[in-house]
């Protein structure tokens, strides 16, 4: 059998788009002869409840529901979170609920969006966004109260402080409103912070933790809640779909992913804050501060072009789209090297031709 794929310079070492490109190793491939094969739509796949029951000892919530996807495990959530329309989710205006899956809240959830900006322009406070724009259910019948408030940590890269999140808990509780916390990122946050999952988790009623972005497993997220949540998430599970019969598969390599490469996560940290450095030194002005494994170029201010970026990319043998470099633990050494090195001849070249226009690349495609 061919094993070169899962050598130890993986597909994805030249690959800055996204950390959802990372891949399987070989270990993970070896673990395959462990996995169990069950039906876990019946709910009898050893492996899969395995898994199920890790990232929930993990994260200190009773129960997990494996899913296929994040965008998946997101919906599911908002769903359970609801009980009867009409009624309203607030979410940061950047949210992957919000901006990235395909339109899920209002077709699937029926609910009326609050997208929100936040003044600070990193992550939502409860006492300047979330305040002012809360519906509440008081009786009045023009509007859609908000029943459920949406975070996401990571968001672009960027940490969302934990003493933020406990206030916007607190007052989630204190006025039966829902929290749900898009943690595909959360892993990254937990590593960036030293702050545990459980500790994260503690302050949500529902979270989605990918296992396929940073952890490098090929496919899944895992739900975590209450028991009661997680056995309607179940039943919203199937209805879109998203049954898996031998999932123990797929389940055993995200577990090995977990074990092997959740503490390898910090070097892409590390990468992309040498990146962040080395754009600040010289002049080349960013979107966001730089707090994990991404950097967010402002190619407009810069007038850089995206045209410009490929081309360089190119040439150079690695994949990156305007605005947004991707770290993940399997990028290379040489790759970041040339990564840093396209990154300052486009800046360069912006500045002898200032490009003025829209880009016509996006990291939307992958995110």
């Amino acid at each position: 059998m061919d094993f070169s794929n899962y050598s130890d310079l993986s597909p994805a070492h030249n690959e800055f788009r996204s950390d959802t490109f990372t891949t399987p190793t070989l270990s993970m491939v070896a673990s395959l002869t462990k996995a169990t094969l069950g039906d876990s739509v019946y709910n009898e796949d050893d492996s899969t409840i395995q898994l199920e029951k890790k990232v929930a000892d993990m994260t200190g919530k009773e129960a997990g529901l494996f899913c296929v996807s994040g965008t998946l495990s997101n919906q599911i959530c908002l769903r359970v979170n609801l009980k009867q329309p009409p009624y309203s989710i607030l979410c940061d205006y950047r949210a992957h609920v919000y901006v990235n899956e395909a339109g899920g809240m209002a077709t699937l959830c029926q609910a009326m969006a609050q997208p929100i900006k936040p003044k600070n322009g990193i992550y939502l406070t409860l006492e300047d966004d979330i305040l002012p724009n809360f519906i509440p259910d008081d009786g009045e019948i023009h509007g859609a109260p908000t029943k459920l408030i949406s975070l996401e940590n990571t968001l672009h890269g960027m940490l969302f402080p934990i003493e933020e999140i406990a206030k916007i808990s607190k007052f989630c509780k204190n006025n039966d409103v829902k929290l749900h916390l898009d943690g595909a990122r959360l892993w990254n946050a937990s590593i960036a912070t030293g702050i545990s999952l459980k500790e994260y988790c503690s302050y949500f009623d529902s979270v989605s933790l990918c296992l396929s972005k940073s952890l490098g497993a090929p496919i899944g997220t895992v739900l975590i809640a209450d028991k009661n949540f997680v056995k309607k998430a179940n039943h919203f599970k199937k209805q879109s779909g998203g049954g898996i019969r031998q999932s123990g598969l797929l389940a055993t390599m995200a577990m090995t992913a977990i074990d092997e490469n959740f503490g390898k996560i910090q070097r892409s940290h590390d990468m992309a804050k040498e990146l962040g450095k080395l754009c600040e030194e010289n002049g080349i002005v960013l979107e966001h501060p730089v707090d994990t494994n991404f950097v967010f170029i402002d190619f407009a201010k810069n007038k850089m072009s995206s045209d410009v970026l490929t081309k360089l990319s190119k040439e150079n043998g690695i994949k990156l789209y305007a605005g947004r470099v991707a770290f993940h633990y399997q990028v290379s050494s040489e790759s970041f090297e040339k990564c840093k090195k396209v990154v300052l001849e486009c800046y360069k070249d912006s500045l002898q031709n200032p490009y003025i226009g829209k880009s016509s690349s996006s990291y939307y495609q992958a995110k």
